[in-house]
């Protein structure tokens, strides 16, 4: 039974060991599919999503999933600590419980657990001690994983939250350049009407790094896919989307932004869709469009009244539809696993911007409607 139980607790040890040295010191992604951390990101989120479904106003639904991301990370801290808790008790029982107690005759479970408690968090407050050497290793030995564990745990969150501020950053800036939500046409015809079309070149570099280190943070740490913007029409996804939208135009061609620039940024945007979407669920499989023909004769139509045409305006809407089948399954898929509604092509022309509004604003232009 000693050697059984022996057993489960070095199961238990290498388990999270392992996911926690995967989820914060690996540096490259984990194809393998089942993980402690996966399992309990998909069980966790399906209860959450499924909760949020039932709340009918949007801005609360938005806001109870912005809970989400930062207090599954903390659970999932939690997780691991009392693993290596009960890993780690479970080898002083394997070791015949050799524990000096004050206070009490003989040791049980709850002393190893007790003893595991402050032992793995070095709280070494000496009421329970080690009678044997085989007990004062596993000791040591829990001593030394829960100093590691901590340093791990201190370092891991600052990383998470600067990899999420350069996200976010890049977002805000998105919102005076493309709207709220942001849409491609939208980008388009703010650079036309101030005649800083070359500064969309720049923009587009921009966001081909923005891209490449979206892809690398968030499939080396997958928590932050689940972590939302501060505004509800902002998000990640529709960034991404948007430019991507935007890209697939520029590389089907217009006179103003040379279309090679254009192609290094969908490249690397459409793999960081394509990536996140394979890992986290599966290609949407439909038939719904999010560029119907109607809405690509008013997507001209809109690019005309910029004096922009698209180069082969005959085959341009074909050359489009392939373009966008490249990312369009991926992107649609992670919108409905994470519940971030995506941009269309076309604005909402009664949108505004979120840099234009505030509460303050809105109980003011109340005041001066009545």
């Amino acid at each position: 039974m000693n050697i059984l139980v022996g057993i489960i607790g070095l199961v238990i040890l290498f388990i999270i060991l392992q996911d926690a040295f995967e989820s914060i010191v690996l540096p490259r992604r984990v194809s393998r599919r089942i993980r402690l951390a996966r399992l309990f990101y998909t069980t966790t989120w399906s209860g959450w999503e499924a909760i949020a479904r039932k709340i009918h106003a949007l801005d609360r639904q938005e806001y109870f999933l912005s809970y989400y991301g930062p207090l599954s990370l903390i659970m999932l801290l939690v997780i691991w600590a009392i693993g290596l808790l009960v890993g780690f008790a479970a080898l002083q029982w394997a070791c015949g419980s050799a524990l000096n107690a004050l206070g009490e005759k003989a040791a049980n479970f709850g002393t190893d657990l007790y003893m595991s408690g402050t032992t793995l968090f070095t709280l070494g407050l000496g009421d329970v001690t080690p009678r044997t050497n085989l007990a004062r290793l596993v000791t040591v030995i829990e001593s030394g994983t829960g100093l590691a564990f901590l340093a791990l745990v201190l370092s891991y969150l600052p990383i998470i939250y600067q990899a999420f501020s350069r996200r976010e950053v890049a977002i805000s800036l998105l919102d005076a350049h493309a709207g709220s939500p942001p849409t491609a046409i939208e980008l388009l015809r703010r650079h036309a009407h101030g005649q800083v079309m070359d500064e969309l070149v720049e923009h587009l570099q921009d966001w081909e790094h923005w891209s490449a280190d979206l892809l690398e943070s968030h499939l080396s740490y997958p928590v932050l896919i689940y972590y939302r913007s501060q505004h509800d029409r902002q998000s990640w996804l529709a960034a991404l989307t948007a430019i991507l939208d935007v890209c697939a135009l520029l590389v089907v061609g217009i006179d103003s932004v040379p279309r090679k620039t254009a192609w290094f940024t969908f490249a690397i945007a459409s793999h960081a869709a394509v990536d996140l979407g394979q890992i986290y669920t599966r290609p949407f499989e439909t038939r719904i469009s999010r560029l119907s023909h109607d809405d690509f004769m008013k997507l001209t139509g809109a690019l005309a009244a910029l004096d922009i045409r698209l180069h082969d305006e005959e085959t341009a809407e074909q050359r489009l539809a392939e373009l966008r089948q490249r990312y369009e399954p991926y992107i649609m898929a992670l919108a409905r696993r994470l519940q971030m509604p995506l941009p269309g092509w076309l604005p909402n022309e009664e949108n505004t911007d979120d840099w234009q509004t505030s509460a303050w604003s809105h109980d003011q232009n109340k005041a001066l409607s009545s």
